[in-house]
């Protein structure tokens, strides 16, 4: 809409015709410009759309949406505002002789004839901005190796979640005191906590009465505007505070942007067995690793995600003595299972109520190891024998739970990056300790660390594949295969703008800055196009190459820092924000901003010199007259 608005002001302006007579000639001279920016723009977020895995969801999300509403502003522009600019535009609207807006024409006007003049000087000396910009492209390279990779950004979400864990064995008493010293911590001493809720007997790492859990809830994010009071800055605090708590380990995590995505922020690590050499061993790669990474400033919060080994009563059942007394193996699980676990045996009718039947040996003759000696089983001659008559007793070690990733015995470990690293960082430092473990160990990712890897590696494929798209888009619109290279060479400059901005404020490489990315390949298109196709228009009309682009330039640049300007403003918000999902529009935003300032103040200056260079070398037929070419 802002192009057509203003190619009608220009041409009221400098001819004096009548807004309706101006507008018609307005959109003879824009509508292809309009069409190869909706094209662009619109081929550049197709691929996201066809992307697989939750980056993929993630993905089809912003490029369903902003498809939508391009092909909308391009219908609006094409019909709507046309029709709005012969109604409502008058001549009087430019005319202001004094005041601030005289004073801002002036200085435009004195802008776009240096910024003329400078265009003429630079398409004399093509070969030294050319080497210029070689130099910007090897900035792109070198921001993009030395900016950290990560998945997705750390939010606040106003709460966050604290793991507590015991020594195998402790009763739930115990926990119940733990979990009470760490509330009075939280609402004593952290101001920023509103409320917590926990719960002794379970966690995120498994149940039994030495786990606990609790759900921390902070303030309103308006009573939390300064750094320290982010849930990242309380979390690092009550690691400190509640690590000095006698007989547990206390976790405070920060759950994850995406909640299906693992139970908290950071890496998923998973220590695999794959020697076969036994979960004893398994044990001490895991503890050996561990204590690897805690001595690491790289990461921290490095932990065991899962119930340690606690004591376990072991029924050796010798089968050669079971056989010969005739007693069944499935007769001896059955009488520990009912005996000690119980069973459902069927319902019954007490006082018109229904009521179930369950099956249990009593409570006396259960509580010692040596009441499981006193259980009979009947054995094939209908004589009832006792356990002692088969079996020994034993304590042992053992894990409550074994588990297996891909098919392999494997132990999970969590953690997340220090203050200032990156979780590609981490995770690069964790595959480093792990290569220093005896052989017979490996390890995969999962979680939100295998989505971040996924990611790595479809980045390249997409901005490749959108850059393509957007080259036999254009292709195809020209009917040309060089004009389009002057489109596609502006990209890097506003990639160079987006990856210098997030490198300087310190923001990793996530998903969210990749949708920034991908917007401003669209973007700095849109302004190379704008150029090139009133370049190629005046020389449709006769003028010679230079006398056009340098026409070309002049005609737009007003436009392009229009859209330019609306476009960064309309952004900033997401740059500035606060609150939750902070983190995810700031990545967008900032990453946005500086490729659109990039684009736009690079662009201007080095797209004319690409279309030149390309008509000069690569193009080998002179255009069609312009009136052929309708």
């Amino acid at each position: 809409a802002i192009v057509v608005v203003e190619n009608v002001e220009r041409i009221m302006r400098e001819e004096g015709l009548p807004p309706r007579q101006a507008t018609r000639k307005a959109m003879g001279q824009i509508t292809g410009a309009i069409v190869g920016i909706t094209v662009v723009l619109v081929a550049v977020f197709i691929p996201m759309a066809f992307f697989s895995g939750s980056v993929g969801a993630i993905y089809r999300q912003f490029s369903l949406a902003l498809i939508t509403s391009i092909l909308f502003s391009a219908f609006l522009a094409l019909s709507l505002t046309p029709a709005l600019c012969a109604t409502l535009l008058k001549h009087d609207h430019e005319q202001h002789s004094r005041g601030f807006f005289a004073w801002f024409n002036r200085l435009f006007d004195r802008s776009t004839n240096g910024y003329e003049k400078g265009v003429g000087y630079l398409l004399r000396r093509a070969g030294r901005v050319m080497l210029v910009y070689l130099i910007l492209v090897g900035g792109v390279t070198f921001f993009a190796f030395r900016l950290p990779t990560s998945f997705l950004p750390q939010e606040d979400q106003g709460y966050f979640i604290t793991i507590v864990q015991l020594p195998a064995g402790a009763t739930q008493e115990r926990t119940t005191r733990v979990l009470r010293t760490m509330e009075n911590y939280f609402l004593q001493n952290e101001p920023n906590v509103e409320k917590i809720v926990a719960i002794a007997g379970f966690s995120f790492f498994g149940s039994g009465q030495n786990a606990g859990i609790a759900f921390v809830r902070l303030k309103d994010w308006d009573q939390r505007r300064q750094p320290d009071q982010h849930v990242d800055a309380v979390i690092g605090r009550a690691w400190a505070a509640l690590a000095g708590v006698r007989d547990a380990v206390i976790f405070p995590l920060n759950p994850p942007s995406i909640p299906e995505l693992g139970t908290a922020t950071g890496f998923e690590f998973q220590l695999k067995d794959i020697g076969g050499q036994g979960h004893a061993k398994l044990t001490e790669a895991r503890d050996l690793l561990l204590g690897m990474a805690m001595q690491n400033n790289k990461l921290q919060g490095v932990r065991p995600e899962g119930m340690e080994d606690t004591p376990q009563l072991r029924v050796d059942v010798d089968r050669e003595k079971a056989r010969a007394l005739g007693i069944d193996i499935s007769e001896i699980n059955n009488t520990l299972s009912i005996a000690l676990g119980s069973a459902y045996i069927n319902d019954f009718v007490n006082q018109g109520q229904v009521q179930k039947v369950i099956l249990q040996a009593d409570i006396a003759a259960r509580m010692l190891p040596q009441d499981i000696k006193q259980l009979r089983v009947r054995n094939q001659a209908g004589e009832m024998v006792p356990f002692s008559a088969f079996a020994d007793l034993q304590w042992t070690m053992g894990s409550p739970r074994l588990t297996r990733f891909n098919g392999v015995p494997s132990m999970k470990i969590g953690g997340q990056a220090a203050a200032g690293v990156s979780s590609g960082e981490a995770m690069l430092e964790m595959e480093q300790l792990a290569a220093e473990l005896p052989t017979g160990f490996s390890y995969e990712w999962s979680g939100v660390s295998y989505e971040e890897i996924l990611s790595e590696a479809q980045a390249p494929a997409l901005f490749l594949l959108s850059l393509l798209v957007v080259y036999l888009s254009l292709a195809a619109l020209y009917e040309s295969w060089s004009i389009p290279v002057a489109v596609v060479l502006a990209v890097p400059l506003g990639v160079l703008g987006s990856l210098a901005a997030v490198y300087l404020r310190g923001m990793p490489n996530d998903v969210f800055f990749k949708v920034g990315l991908i917007t401003i390949i669209g973007l700095a298109a849109k302004n190379a196009i704008l150029i090139v196709e009133f370049a190629k228009d005046e020389e449709g009309k006769g003028v010679n190459l230079m006398t056009a682009t340098i026409n070309a330039c002049r005609m737009r640049l007003r436009p392009i820092l229009m859209t330019s300007l609306a476009f960064t403003f309309g952004v900033l918000p997401l740059a500035i924000s606060s609150g939750a999902g902070a983190a995810s529009r700031q990545a967008i935003g900032t990453g946005v901003i500086g490729g659109m300032i990039a684009a736009t103040v690079l662009a201007i200056i080095f797209v004319p010199v690409f279309y030149q260079v390309i008509r000069r070398r690569l193009s080998r037929n002179q255009l069609a007259p312009a009136s052929a070419a309708d």
